[in-house]
């Protein structure tokens, strides 16, 4: 019988977020589409995103901008990629050291939980460090093509701080950030779940912001191929996006949390105590290492086709903060091509009852100007207006 399934090869970084590429392989789902889903783990998004183009990897569990960059060439070798199907949305975390913690709760007056509060904590925090002396803070991110570096950038931003003057942002694997904390390498980061939890449970860190507190409706990870390998192999895209989107709606259900925790703890997908896990999918974190406790049942999204649906505003969005931060300069042909990665009319091909409710311009920031995916140059123009 495994000699009838069509074999796809698709590579994944450990994270809550590539749960339905790997309950897809590890459930049946593929299986029972016809597949032969093969996943391989990768430390690094820059091994993801190479060993996709080169075609090593059909399909890839990759951050969202990343695919764009691919697809634009900003990044350094263009490739044309499909994302047909997005893996949730949310799911970051803002995280810093234990000192920073106090200084920012020092230098902060109000509400903690408001990051237009801990950005101006922040501001004060560095302005003293600067009249002392000090080397600037250094904070981590995944890859320089993603919501993590945005989001970061974004909270600086809007209290006045130039992330690219006031402190260092420095790449790190997703999995090495919590222990770089620990070392003092790092005075804190900007992570996908489950390791800003692992920061936390070691007892060198404190989750400052949920990735939600900064932006609602945030675009993550997609599930990504060349777009030729779509073109040529559609009949078995349309069958590993049902097989994904079907993992996906298993994963939603309450009641397969415990069942859902146990097959992402295993060693070779995220390698993480099952609990640490379930806390996450529930959307109830420890926040602080004397055990204290937050909830949001938004902190990662994996439920309804709103979630899962690609939707080009959201790739708008993500090439609007490359523009903002200089990575690729503005053009009508880079909105076309930006927007053209993210491919709904794959998903409708695969899957016909949908749900596209949203926030209003898909996104929801904390602050600054309406984002217009119809107009992003003049957002582009009502940005630099705030800056």
């Amino acid at each position: 019988m495994n000699g009838d399934l069509t074999p796809v090869r698709a590579g994944f970084i450990p994270l809550i977020d590539a749960a339905a590429l790997i309950v897809a392989a590890d459930r049946g789902f593929a299986a029972e589409e016809g597949l032969r889903l093969e996943l391989v783990r990768e430390v690094s998004w820059a091994n993801v995103r190479d060993r996709l183009m080169l075609g090593q990897f059909d399909a890839a569990h990759i951050l969202a901008p990343l695919a764009i960059a691919a697809a634009l060439g900003s990044d350094y070798t263009k490739v044309e990629m499909a994302a047909p199907l997005a893996l949730g949305l949310n799911g970051n975390a803002v995280v810093v050291s234990t000192g920073l913690y106090r200084a920012i709760s020092d230098a902060a007056p109000g509400d903690l939980n408001d990051p237009a509060e801990t950005g101006l904590a922040l501001s004060r925090v560095i302005a003293a460090r600067r009249k002392q002396g000090a080397e600037p803070l250094v904070f981590g991110m995944v890859f320089p093509f993603s919501s993590h570096n945005y989001q970061l950038r974004y909270w600086m931003a809007a209290a006045g701080i130039d992330p690219d003057r006031d402190v260092q942002l420095v790449v790190l694997p997703p999995p090495y950030v919590a222990d770089a904390l620990a070392k003092g390498q790092l005075n804190g980061f900007c992570v996908g779940a489950p390791w800003a939890s692992v920061a936390v449970a070691q007892g060198v860190g404190h989750i400052l912001h949920f990735g939600v507190d900064l932006i609602a409706r945030c675009p993550e990870k997609v599930l990504a191929t060349r777009s030729n390998w779509a073109a040529a192999n559609a009949p078995t895209l349309q069958r590993l996006v049902r097989a994904c989107a079907r993992a996906a709606a298993w994963c939603a259900a309450q009641e397969n949390r415990t069942e859902l925790a146990q097959i992402l703890s295993a060693p070779e997908r995220l390698g993480i105590e099952p609990q640490t896990i379930r806390q996450i999918l529930d959307g109830r974190l420890m926040i602080a290492p004397n055990g204290e406790t937050r909830a949001d049942a938004r902190f990662f999204v994996l439920d309804g086709w709103a979630a899962l649906r690609p939707d080009p505003r959201h790739a708008l969005w993500l090439y609007a903060q490359m523009v903002r931060w200089r990575q690729i300069e503005h053009s009508p042909a880079a909105v076309m091509g930006a927007a053209g990665v993210y491919r709904p009319d794959l998903f409708d091909a695969a899957l016909t009852t949908r749900n596209d409710a949203s926030a209003a311009d898909g996104i929801g920031a904390f602050a600054g100007p309406l984002f217009t995916a119809g107009d992003v140059a003049g957002y582009l123009a009502a940005v630099a207006r705030s800056a």
